[in-house]
């Protein structure tokens, strides 16, 4: 029988793999080359580092699929060299870290530190994260601009613009994978001459990786005056961080901003997916099944000819879905490194947009509906 070992902390695991075969979970740390022998395929999340030891006891496995976005944790130099192929879940958290950065921006409304309609975001970073972010701001018709240097030399048609012009911008919104070398390493992205020259009234947010920032000079700039507001989710050496940078930050949470219900289990699904395609069978199981359906509530439009809701409105909405202030204010209850664990363990329950079912009362302006399908909602009329 196909034997399928899979991380303990990936959603409905067991539901997912022992559809397939003899499934087995593990704990992430403690798996070692001996558990790996007679299994076919393995399953994981970042906690385990898939490595050349590990991989020593790898005779038959087909497959490593790792149920994340990121893949640091898999060393694919050793994998290639031992034979054995890997996935990721790449995409599978972008809207949840979309809407965690969409989040900031409501606070950042909510609070009177921007003004929405005035405001140019920079992205930094086009891919699947930085593309549903690219998606939800032009629903909230907030001006925005892309960089990417590889996919723009790749020849991705859309139009990108370079660091320069976005360190110039009022939000930078950082969205790049971790790379470590190359033309386009993206270590210190954000180095101290960067860092050195933002201003008053910016707002600096990093969702990806705190390898891209040089943390050392971001405390110098934020103990000096005028300092920029800085979000920050992501941090060097975690889960044991720099104490010293947090009174300076606006928000702070613990790697948390991919942590959505749905962002977790599309991971679980795009791996089940991986060895299903592995073991040559079409996939039978969907989100769908382990999901609870959408709850649904009246949503007052306060002009509802209007082309757009007013700022108000969707930072009332968005916030009442996913508040990060809310995440700022659990993690700043310990932010060392038992509280960081524990945060990401026993994260609360967080649902995405598209969790939300609105009835509105017709007639509604096309262009409100279009705004509220460009976020994600999920909507119906009632007279």
């Amino acid at each position: 029988m196909t034997r399928i070992l899979f991380e303990e902390s990936i959603p409905q695991g067991m539901a997912y793999f022992s559809a397939l075969g003899e499934a087995s979970p593990f704990h992430g740390p403690s798996l070692d080359a001996k558990a790996l022998h007679g299994t076919d395929y393995l399953a994981v999340r970042s906690t385990t580092k898939v490595n050349e030891a590990l991989l020593s006891g790898a005779g038959q496995l087909k497959l490593v699929t790792t149920a994340t976005a990121g893949t640091n944790h898999l060393d694919k130099t050793a994998l290639e060299q031992a034979g054995v192929p890997w996935r990721s879940a790449g995409g599978c958290n972008a809207v949840a870290v979309a809407e965690y950065v969409v989040s900031v921006l409501m606070n950042a409304h909510r609070q009177g530190k921007l003004d929405l309609s005035r405001i140019t975001v920079g992205v930094v970073g086009a891919g699947h994260v930085g593309s549903a972010l690219a998606e939800r701001l032009h629903a909230l018709n907030i001006a925005h601009v892309l960089c990417d240097p590889p996919l723009e030399a790749a020849g991705d048609s859309r139009h990108f613009t370079g660091m320069d012009t976005i360190m110039t911008c009022d939000v930078i919104t950082l969205h790049v994978p971790f790379v470590k070398d190359g033309p386009h390493s993206t270590v210190d992205l954000l180095n101290a001459e960067r860092i050195s020259g933002l201003r008053a009234g910016q707002l600096l947010i990093n969702a990806c990786r705190g390898e891209v920032i040089d943390e050392p000079a971001l405390l110098i700039r934020l103990q000096q005056p005028e300092a920029p507001l800085v979000v920050l989710d992501v941090f060097r050496n975690e889960p044991e961080i720099n104490q010293a940078l947090l009174p300076y930050l606006w928000f702070a949470t613990p790697h948390i901003a991919g942590h959505s219900v749905e962002g977790k289990l599309r991971g679980t699904q795009m791996a089940y997916e991986h060895v299903c395609e592995a073991m040559g069978v079409t996939p039978e199981l969907t989100m769908e099944d382990f999901l609870t359906a959408p709850e649904a509530r009246h949503f007052d439009v306060p002009d509802a000819t209007a082309e757009a809701l007013d700022w108000d409105t969707l930072s009332d909405l968005i916030l009442s879905v996913y508040d990060v202030s809310k995440d700022d204010g659990l993690f700043r209850r310990d932010t060392g490194k038992e509280g960081f664990l524990n945060l990401r363990k026993h994260y609360p329950a967080r649902r995405e947009c598209s969790a939300g079912f609105l009835r509105l009362a017709a007639p509604v302006s096309e262009g409100i509906t279009e705004q509220l399908s460009g976020l994600g909602f999920q909507f119906n009329f009632v007279r």
